[in-house]
């Protein structure tokens, strides 16, 4: 029987991997929904808003004019220049559009061109953790060999330089920087990040730059791209995309933006992957992803973002018992639950099956993160009052 049913075993490459465990809490709060609980959604990193009309009615008139034929590898070279634009505006950079910029299908194929096509078996990468768990298993995937840097609530969740220099070795081929951070909503200093980029620099590394959410931003707070500072932009893949603070997820477009002597090597995993995304997408936020007013929507969108995050950090500390750095970018909030008398994996638990709130635990998000769990407030106010309610129930009036 052993010997028929080998055929179905996985690769190798597999066996260090696991599901996401955002997914796993989605969908046991999904079966929970569908059997009429009144589930409130603070484990999903998805705007609750629709995506821009300017950007919706251009892709629909895209498709009228039938633009749904193969479009470049590289992606539509109309968007690859919108993408150009909106780089300059935000992170003060130039990207020729022609050879320094890759249309991938989201950011999660973004991350996994940019580590297959530069990691090799060996390769050393360093992660700060808590970290998206994307980074940890698509390095397992090449081949690579995770160093894990873990953050510390003590110490704002920001980087220290020191530490990230004594883990650098002369296997070390990576470093990934996700800024803000998710899950935690920091954004790093810049005194900080330069001198993470002088450790770059001196040790000749490669420097992954997740900046999904780096037009979500509070408190007039500056977020720097690593490519910026002296020597990063030639060694600095920059990836972004639309899913956040555009509102659309569905949609799955990301961007690569890096030196022209990178992007051939993105580009052959790219090919293999996904070819193009869809040629009527790319036309239509082209035309209309840097309109005065998407644009408008994507800061009233911002503006909303703030309004929860205030909401939901008034509600923890009326609540007690519950410890949090304020974020100042994304829409989480990394709240330490170990004075509850519970860890973060049995706080999401029973919080979910108890008062149907769903959360991430963050004991996958980091090897030091037991005792924390991940909200996200990209939902309604209401919900969001609704959500504290039972929160205090379930720890103040058992």
């Amino acid at each position: 029987m052993e010997n028929e049913t080998a055929c179905l075993r996985a690769a190798k490459r597999l066996s260090h991997m696991y599901f996401s465990p955002i997914r796993q809490v989605g969908e046991r709060a999904s079966a929970l929904a569908g059997e009429g609980h009144p589930v409130i959604f603070f484990s999903t990193g998805e705007p609750d808003f629709n995506t821009p009309s300017a950007i919706k009615n251009a892709a629909i008139q895209a498709i009228q004019d039938n633009q749904t034929h193969y479009a470049s590898n590289r992606g539509a070279l109309s968007l690859r220049k919108a993408v150009s634009e909106q780089l300059a505006r935000t992170i003060q950079l130039d990207y020729d559009p022609a050879t320094e910029i890759l249309i991938t299908a989201g950011g999660a194929e973004a991350i996994q061109n940019a580590f297959l096509a530069t990691l090799d078996p060996g390769d050393e990468v360093i992660v700060f953790t808590p970290a998206f768990m994307n980074y940890e298993n698509l390095i397992s995937m090449c081949g690579g060999v995770l160093v894990n840097i873990p953050l510390r609530k003590e110490n704002n969740f920001q980087i220290d330089p020191d530490e990230l220099s004594w883990h650098i070795t002369g296997k070390t081929r990576m470093i990934v920087i996700n800024n803000p951070c998710n899950p935690t909503g920091v954004v790093y200093q810049e005194a900080v990040l330069a001198k993470v980029a002088e450790l770059a620099v001196r040790h000749d590394l490669l420097v992954f730059s997740d900046e999904i959410y780096n037009q979500v931003v509070y408190d007039a707070v500056m977020c720097r791209s690593i490519a910026s500072f002296p020597g990063m932009r030639e060694r600095t893949i920059v990836m972004n995309g639309f899913s956040k603070v555009y509102a659309m997820t569905g949609w799955r477009l990301g961007t690569l933006a890096a030196d022209a002597r990178m992007i051939p090597h993105l580009l052959k995993v790219h090919q293999y992957t996904t070819t193009c995304q869809p040629t009527f997408i790319q036309e239509g936020v082209a035309k209309a992803m840097n309109l005065p007013e998407t644009l408008a929507d994507m800061s009233q969108m911002v503006a909303a973002f703030d309004r929860r995050r205030k909401l939901l950090m008034e509600g923890l500390d009326r609540i007690g018992n519950l410890e949090y750095t304020t974020p100042l970018g994304a829409f989480y909030i990394f709240i330490d639950v170990s004075k509850t008398g519970m860890d973060g994996d049995s706080f999401a638990s029973r919080l979910l099956e108890e008062q149907y709130v769903a959360c991430v635990p963050g004991s996958k998000l980091g090897t030091h993160c037991g005792n924390f769990v991940r909200f996200s407030y990209a939902t309604s106010d209401e919900n969001i009052r609704e959500g504290l309610t039972r929160i205090d129930a379930f720890l103040n009036h058992k």
